[in-house]
């Protein structure tokens, strides 16, 4: 926690006058229970009127004091929370969009999400309590002490006795409560990965009626965090009741031996009226301080938890070759093998194969068998843990990856546009791309005839995730975004599954024609998207099973005959 404090550099000023003008009211607050003590003593019993009058306006104007002094301490106490958590979240967004698919997969998405909102907005709450009331409260318990040793030091014992039994209670359960936050956030995780997984994946649980289940599962989970917060409740709760009694009783204490003194002479009755007062202030304040010692439990909590994200690296090395201009571009597989994070075998093994410039490469498998894997390894989403990839001849871990993956564009599995206009999604590929670039984009794509049919055409507003379009727009939205860049390698992750047999036709033909002739990878399952590649290679359990033409595995692949069999039996069958 203590290492995210950076993130205040910059409202050093605020950190400074929030607290300060927090003292400012702390100390006018003091001298209240003094001013109340005159009145009684000398104006009400002299019955001087004048005298009261006057106390009552050094009351207000006291108050008024304390008003603006609490006001302005608000304002830099906000002004630097809000600014801390800020920065504090750029900073995290920032780390979080540096790690690598590995540390993104070891962490969890539900995890990161809940570091950014719910564990941020707590350090923000514990920043602004802390900057508000962890001086002003001991302040004004040690303060009161003080002041009530200038009354009478006889009964201002009565304060130094249950002020340490005050301390005890509130640090006691505050040691008590800190690990069982954690246990509470981490069962928060749980429930927000669950929430995630049902909203991501609601057809799939209503196409198989698994409501039902779901819900049982999420009530599970959600009354175990039920259960976590009530029990961290009932510890908490115990703070105010117990520093009430034992307050109180220091009253009773203090009212007794206040009666005896002024029976005796020795106090006066306002003198006694000031000594009460700053005992209910000090338990007014504690009580406060309980409060402000939860939430910044809490704060720590959740501070340790954003620290946990920070600490995490970036298994991804970063090289420093850019590369060169060459009219020839290749990219070759050396002997090499995959084992994720966490994973006791490899995901892929052996696999050594080169590709240049103009030729189409077809990845064929059956589920699981790695085909993502493998094209994953030529941007460095995943980086080969055995053998080398390299491009141009050389290895890929050697390169810049914001400079390699410039030259490559890429349409994942799963079509992914974001909120805005046809025009903003294309630019992601290229972010000066002109309007010219993008219908030729469109038109390689197979998307322009659709693009064109829409109102506004390229300024069409696009839906979040693209929810306003269909499968296949969205699918040939995402290929001309990695087109307009005219990439040296295009990858076609299994991108054309939502496409007809005639427009994934026209679409690999438009792919052919460019004339920056890419090296092409096209990932399917379907052996109609692959027959015409110039080499096609056939993964089986992470191991090539066969590379060569089509004619070619058809005669001495039997993983590949099985495939094409499988989707070409019913037309085989009718001849």
């Amino acid at each position: 926690m203590k290492k995210l404090l950076v993130y205040l550099k910059g409202y050093e000023k605020e950190t400074v006058l929030a607290p300060l003008f927090k003292m400012l009211e702390a100390l006018f607050e003091l001298f209240v229970p003094l001013v109340m003590a005159a009145v009684i003593d000398t104006g009400i019993a002299r019955g001087d009127r004048d005298y009261i009058v006057r106390m009552c306006l050094l009351l207000i104007a006291l108050g008024i004091i304390g008003l603006v002094c609490s006001i302005t301490a608000q304002f830099f106490a906000a002004r630097a929370a809000t600014g801390f958590s800020t920065r504090l979240r750029h900073a995290l967004f920032s780390h979080i969009q540096g790690l690598s698919y590995t540390e993104m997969d070891t962490v969890g998405t539900s995890t990161l999400i809940t570091r950014m909102t719910s564990d941020i907005n707590q350090v923000q709450s514990g920043v602004n309590l802390v900057l508000r009331l962890f001086l002003r409260s001991p302040f004004i318990v040690f303060g009161a002490m003080i002041m009530a040793f200038t009354v009478d030091t006889k009964a201002a014992w009565i304060f130094v006795v249950t002020i340490p039994l005050l301390s005890i209670v509130v640090f006691g359960i505050m040691l008590w409560t800190m690990p069982l936050y954690k246990r509470v956030q981490a069962a928060l995780d749980s429930v927000l990965r669950l929430t995630r997984e049902n909203l991501s994946g609601v057809r799939v649980i209503r196409a198989f009626n698994k409501e039902k289940e779901e819900q049982a599962h999420f009530q599970e989970q959600n009354e175990k965090l039920t259960g976590l917060q009530k029990f961290v409740g009932r510890i908490s709760g115990l703070m105010n009741p117990i520093t009430y009694v034992i307050v109180n009783g220091a009253i009773v204490v203090l009212l007794y031996t206040g009666a005896l003194r002024v029976d005796g002479g020795v106090l006066t009755q306002g003198a006694v009226v000031a000594l009460v007062n700053y005992m209910s202030q000090i338990l007014v304040e504690l009580v406060k301080l309980a409060n402000l010692i939860i939430t910044v439990t809490k704060a720590i909590a959740c501070g340790n938890r954003i620290q946990g994200v920070f600490e995490v690296e970036n298994s991804l090395r970063p090289g420093a070759y850019t590369g060169q201009e060459n009219q020839i571009h290749s990219v070759e597989f050396d002997r090499v093998g995959l084992t994720y994070a966490g994973a006791s075998n490899e995901s892929l093994t052996d696999i050594s194969f080169r590709a240049v410039t103009g030729e189409t490469v077809g990845v064929i498998g059956g589920t699981g068998s790695g085909k993502t894997s493998l094209v994953n390894l030529i941007p460095r989403f995943y980086d080969a843990t055995r053998g080398a990839v390299l491009y141009d001849g050389k290895d890929v871990k050697e390169y810049d990856p914001q400079a390699l993956r410039k030259k490559i564009g890429i349409v994942p599995q799963k079509a992914v546009l974001f909120a805005g206009t046809i025009a903003d999604n294309l630019r992601w590929g290229k972010p000066d791309a002109t309007e010219e670039e993008m219908w030729e984009a469109l038109t390689i794509a197979q998307a322009k005839e659709f693009v064109e049919k829409k109102e506004g055409k390229l300024s069409a507003v696009v839906a979040q995730g693209g929810k306003n379009l269909s499968g296949g727009q969205r699918q040939r939205l995402t290929i001309a975004r990695a087109l307009i860049r005219r990439p040296e390698v295009l990858i076609l992750d299994d991108s054309a599954s939502a496409l007809d047999f005639a427009t994934d036709a026209a679409l690999r033909r438009a792919i052919a024609g460019m004339k920056e002739r890419p090296i092409t990878f096209i990932v399917s399952q379907r052996t109609s998207s692959i027959l015409h590649a110039d080499r096609i290679v056939v993964l089986d359990d992470g191991e090539i099973a066969g590379i060569g033409t089509h004619e070619q595995l058809l005669s001495c692949c039997p993983v590949y005959q099985e495939i094409y069999d499988s989707q070409f039996r019913d037309h085989k069958e009718g001849k």
